[in-house]
Parts: structure tokens; sequence; C-alpha cells
């Protein structure tokens, strides 16, 4: 008895939490004004938005074709070049952009939340940019720390920082700076192995005009390490993490005046990083052509708001229609399976943002299918309750076995469609993949709250007085 009512509190305080991280608004405003009126210091919940789809949050969809007439490797170019665009997007400061690869040869990029379908096509079309930059002079460096310093300082003191003489100096990289020397000149990078340790390295082959500007920048650099940035960003990944990004910071040892247009890159490079700097330098030096769009859509950001607000009131009026049926086909303990309802709604909209899910119309339809299914386990149960009742067993025996019998059938059917959405997730379009992890998420969270939570609310409000007033159940 005592460890059901345990259960009970435990269960109510994450219900109110999932409640108030998943819309913390209420609770905000009410911290604040007990904080005004009594002069509390009570902290405001954390507040995390959930992320929209680009049909709910307005954006640009794009559909690229590359010409990949000239290449060999097709998985490997294709592969290269959503990692380059997909750099690119998100160093223009996309939230939640989508870069996927669509059959062979064509490319799909969403872009929430930009309108400017021209900016973003520019944006993404450009050729990406390899460059070698050279270390910079002691003071040199200090010149730009100092202007860097001295930025912070006024963005701190809040002053306009555009009125500091030379204020660009601050967006500079105080330790290296850019050379001649770009991917146009390069024709080509290869992976080789070193004669004597084995270990994998790369080499870099220039075209004359390269070749010339390489030995000239090799021969002031001798012993100082010169950096090969891809779109801005270092291309090896040296922290270990499996992905060459901007994190990472590796700059080749120059040794010696280098002639006649070639190059080797070593160091502690695995086969797999070896092959990911080759493909990043040939993609800079010879990227996949990809021209226009074939394909464009926009989609406004009022268009979003009002397909978002038109869902939201849908799965309002499709969670009081299963309350009023539960309530009147099941009584007291479809009220209680309404409560238990309200809290998975909680739950699941607290784990869409934990995930966090990217909220899209079709994600929002999974998810207000999955509240009709939510009940169909309650209905089951209940239905075996009624029958134990009938059979004349006493209430808190005829709720065990309802329990009891039901699970094989709640267990069955539930698998049977989680497979299903494991099927459209791995074989569909990311329009179905939406869909289909909502509903399972949804699936999983649904039976937590029929087995677990009604259970417990039955266990603690159907007592002896229901024995009196069976017409209630």
């Amino acid at each position: 008895m005592q460890q059901k009512h345990y259960i009970f509190i435990g269960v109510l305080i994450l219900a109110v939490l999932a409640g108030i991280f998943s819309y913390p608004n209420y609770y905000n405003k009410g911290t604040d004004f007990l904080n005004k009126k009594l002069s509390w210091t009570l902290p405001h919940f954390p507040e995390k938005p959930y992320v929209l789809g680009l049909d709910l949050q307005g954006g640009v969809s794009l559909v690229y074709q590359a010409d990949l007439s000239t290449i060999s490797d097709k998985a490997t170019a294709m592969s290269g070049l959503r990692d380059i665009i997909e750099r690119r997007v998100n160093m223009f400061g996309v939230s939640e952009p989508v870069v996927q690869i669509q059959g062979t040869d064509r490319l799909l990029v969403e872009l929430p939340g930009v309108t400017n379908v021209q900016q973003a096509i520019q944006m993404i079309g450009e050729t990406p940019y390899l460059e070698f930059d050279e270390q910079r002079t002691a003071d040199e460096a200090k010149v730009i720390t100092d202007k860097i310093k001295e930025v912070q300082d006024a963005i701190t003191k809040k002053a306009d920082y555009t009125k500091i003489k030379d204020w660009q100096l601050a967006l500079q990289n105080p330790n290296f700076k850019p050379t001649e020397l770009t991917g146009k000149y390069l024709t080509k990078a290869i992976v080789q192995f070193d004669q004597t340790t084995y270990k994998p390295q790369i080499q870099l082959q220039f075209n004359d005009a390269g070749a010339q500007l390489f030995a000239d920048i090799t021969a002031r650099n001798i012993k100082k390490p010169i950096e090969i940035l891809l779109d801005g960003a270092s291309i090896i990944d040296t922290n270990g993490d499996g992905k060459i990004d901007i994190q990472d910071q590796y700059a080749p040892i120059v040794q010696d005046k280098i002639t006649g247009g070639k190059a080797i890159i070593t160091g502690d490079m695995t086969n797999q990083v070896a092959n990911s700097l080759a493909s990043r330098l040939n993609s800079g030096a010879l990227p996949v052509k990809i021209g226009s769009p074939i394909s464009q859509e926009t989609v406004g950001p009022t268009l979003g708001s009002v397909s978002l607000q038109k869902s939201l009131v849908a799965a309002l009026y499709g969670l009081l229609a299963v309350v009023i049926f539960m309530v009147v086909f099941y009584r007291f303990p479809g009220l209680l399976a309404s409560l238990a309802l309200v809290i998975y709604v909680a739950i699941t909209l607290a784990l869409f943002k934990l995930i966090p899910v990217t909220m899209t119309l079709s994600g929002i339809g999974g998810f207000i299918l999955s509240i009709g299914m939510a009940v169909d386990a309650n209905i089951l149960i209940f239905a075996r309750m009624k029958e134990e009742i009938n059979l004349g067993k006493g209430l808190e025996q005829a709720i065990e076995e309802g329990f009891r019998r039901a699970w094989p059938s709640i267990r069955d059917s539930n698998l049977n469609s989680l497979i299903v959405c494991l099927i459209l997730f791995i074989v569909a379009t990311s329009f179905i993949k939406g869909f289909a992890f909502t509903l399972a998420l949804g699936i999983i969270v649904s039976l937590f709250s029929a087995i677990f939570i009604t259970r417990i609310f039955l266990m603690v409000f159907v007592g002896k007085w229901a024995e009196k007033a069976k017409w209630i159940l």
C-alpha cells in the first residue's frame, strides 16, 4: 500500500516536470510574479525551443543534380560534395539544415528559416575554397591580438566597436595569414605510404604556376608550419572524433624548400583520416559541378506559422475527442486513463525537445495518430476488467487479471506497429521518416502510460468504495 503511493507521487513529479519543460512559459511567469511580490529569487525553468522543420518554420528547399560524367567513384564524390555543402550552410548560420544524397547524383538541401532563395543558391553553388596559410611574425600576431582585445572590450562595454580604427583586423587569424597559393593551383592529392614506416601520407601535385608559388612559400617558411584550410576550416582530424571539422587544428611543418610542384604531408594519420584528407583536397581543387538547382521550393514563415497553428489545434481536438470517448464509455477508469493520456502527451513533448526531434507536418501527424493509439491498450485492459467483474471477481483481482490477460494482445499489436515504423524509417524519404519516428516514439511512451501509469492510478483511486458503486466502472 505504501509502495504504490510512493510510485504515484513519483509519477506526479515526472508529469509536472515534463509538463513544465514542454511549455515553461506559465511557470516562469509565475516565478516572476512571486519574485516581484515577495522579493524571492526563484530561478526560471530552463527553456529549450522545439526544433521546427522547413514546412513549419519556413525556408528554402533545393534539389541539385551533380555532373558525374567524368567521375569514376561517384559515391565518394557525392559524399565529399555533401560534406562541403553541409559545412557551408553550417557556417552560414542555418538552424538544423538538412543535406542528403538522393539516388546517385542528386543532393537535397533544406534550409529552415532562410527565405532569400537567390542568396541560398549563391551560397551553395560557390566553388569550395582551398587555401594554404603561413605563420605570421610575432609583430603581426601582436597587432591582431591587441585589436581583438580592443574589440572585445568595446563589445563588453556595449560600445560601437565599428568606430575603432581598423577593427576588421579582429576578424583575422592571429597565428596564420593567407598566401597566394589556393586550390585552383592544385592538380590532385593522392594517398601513398612511407616506404620505411608504412604510415599513410598525402602527396600534393600542383600545376606549373602553383609549383613556383609553393617553392617560394616553402623557401621562406623552413621549419615553420603551413596550415591547409578548406572553406576556412582545418581539413585534418586531429582530435580523434572521426570527423574533420573546424575544431581540428593541424599544420604540417616545412622541412626544406620544395620544388617540382610536389609536396608530401606526413603525420600520425590513420588510413581513414588520410583518405578523407585526400578527398577533401581533391574536392577543393576539382569540385563536382552542380550548377543551378533543378528544383526549388520556398515556404514562407507565415505559411509555416499557419501550418503549425492548425496542427496544434488538430492535436488538441484529437486529444479532447479521445478523452470524451473514454469517459463516456468507461466512466471512472476512462477518466483515469484520460489523466494518464495527458501525462503521456507531456512526456512525449518533453522527449521531442530532449532528443531533439525536428518537428514537421508529417511528424506532428504521427504524434496525433499516436494519441489515438495510446488508448488502445486501455480499451483492451478495461474490456478484460469488465469480463472479470461479470464473472463475480473482486475489484482488485479484476484489475490484476485485466492487465495480465490484456498484455499479450497489447504487446503483439504494438510490436507490429513498431516494426512497420522501423521499415518506414529505414527505406522511406525524409518526409515519411519524421512520421515514422514520432509515431514509434509515441507508441513506446503510450505503453508506459497504459501499463504503468493507468495501473498505478487504478490501484490508488479504485478502492472498497467502488465495490458498492460498480456502475461507475
